[in-house]
C-alpha cells in the first residue's frame, strides 16, 4: 500500500516538530548540550607562502609606547591623533604589535627578532613569543638562524631566557657590528642609556662566539639581503627575504603604526634619516 503525503501534511508535521522542540529547550530539556567557556583567544601567529618558502609571524605581545606625541614629531598633537582615530586606534596610547617572522627555506629555519624576552620595561604584555612559536609548532632547538635588527632589548630580549641561557641553542646570530659594539658598551653604562646596554649585553654576550656580523647589501643567508636603514640606532637594519622571485621586506622598527607612517609626515620617525627613509620606500 502506497501512502500519499501531501505537501500540507509535510509541514504540519514540521511545525509539530518545531514546536516540541521549542517547548522542550524553553522548559530546561537536555535537547541543547552546555559547552564550557574556553577563555582563549585565536593563536598570535600566523603563516603563509613565499614562493618556495614558508613564512609563519609569531607575535611577542601588545607593547604600548604611550603618547603619540612621543613617537611622532614634527607633526601637530591634534594631527596624529585625528588619524589615530580615524583608523580605530587609541589616539592618547600608541601600541605596537612586536611581530618576528620565522622564514623556513628549506635548508634553514631562520627566526628575525626575538622580542622583549623576561624584561617587562614596557609592560605585562609583551614577551610571549615563546608561547606563541609553540603555538605555531616551532621548536626553539629547530631555529638555525637568529637575524637581528638591531640591539634594542625590544629586538634582543628572547635570545636568553631567565636563567641567562640562549633560547635558541643551535642557532647562528647575525647582527651588525656597529649596532652590536654601541649597546654593549660598558663605557655607557653611566649614561641614560644604561638600562638598554644591560639589557643588550644580558642577551649579546652569551652569544658572543656564535655571533656572524653582516654588511649593507650583504646576503647574509640564501634568499636574505640585509639593507642598512640606520636612523633608529646606529646599525638599525632591514632585510629583503626572496624565494622563487617572490619576496617581503622585514622593516623592523623603520617604519611603525602604518596610518600615520605611510600616509603623512608622521612617517618620519624621529631619529630615522633621509637616506633611510627614501631607501624604505623605494
Amino acid at each position: 500500500m502506497t501512502a500519499l503525503v501531501s505537501r500540507r501534511s509535510l509541514l504540519a508535521l514540521g511545525a509539530g516538530l518545531g514546536a516540541s522542540l521549542g517547548a522542550s529547550t524553553l522548559l530546561g530539556g537536555s535537547a541543547l548540550a552546555r559547552a564550557p567557556k574556553l577563555g582563549t583567544q585565536s593563536p598570535y601567529w600566523h603563516r603563509f607562502n613565499l614562493g618556495g618558502a614558508e613564512v609563519t609571524v609569531v607575535s611577542d605581545g601588545p607593547l604600548p609606547l604611550g603618547d603619540p606625541s612621543g613617537t611622532f614629531l614634527g607633526v601637530p598633537k591634534e594631527e596624529v591623533k585625528k588619524m589615530l582615530s580615524d583608523n580605530f586606534l587609541s589616539p592618547d596610547n600608541v601600541v605596537l604589535e612586536q611581530n618576528s617572522p620565522v622564514v623556513n627555506m628549506g635548508d634553514k629555519l631562520v627566526l628575525f627578532d626575538t622580542g622583549m624576552g623576561t624584561s617587562k620595561a614596557f609592560g605585562p604584555t609583551t614577551g610571549r613569543q615563546q608561547k606563541s612559536l609553540a603555538e605555531a609548532g616551532i621548536k626553539p632547538e629547530d631555529i638555525d638562524a637568529v637575524v637581528c635588527s638591531h640591539a634594542h632589548i625590544d629586538h634582543i630580549g628572547g635570545i636568553v631566557g631567565a636563567d641567562d641561557k640562549p633560547l635558541f641553542p643551535n642557532a647562528q646570530y647575525y647582527i651588525a657590528q656597529s649596532d652590536f659594539d654601541f649597546w654593549t658598551d660598558e663605557g655607557k653604562m653611566g649614561s641614560p642609556l644604561k638600562d638598554f646596554i644591560v639589557h643588550a649585553r644580558k642577551n649579546l654576550m652569551p652569544v658572543r662566539d656564535r655571533l656572524v656580523f653582516f654588511k649593507d647589501g650583504q646576503e647574509i643567508l640564501p634568499g636574505i639581503q640585509a639593507m642598512a636603514a640606520p636612523g633608529h640606532t646606529v646599525g638599525h637594519t632591514m632585510f629583503m627575504v626572496t624565494s622563487e622571485g617572490k619576496s617581503f621586506a622585514f622593516l623592523a622598527i623603520s617604519a611603525i603604526t602604518p596610518c600615520c607612517c605611510w600616509k603623512s609626515r608622521a612617517w618620519n620617525f624621529p631619529t630615522t634619516p633621509t637616506r633611510s627613509r627614501r631607501r624604505i620606500r623605494g
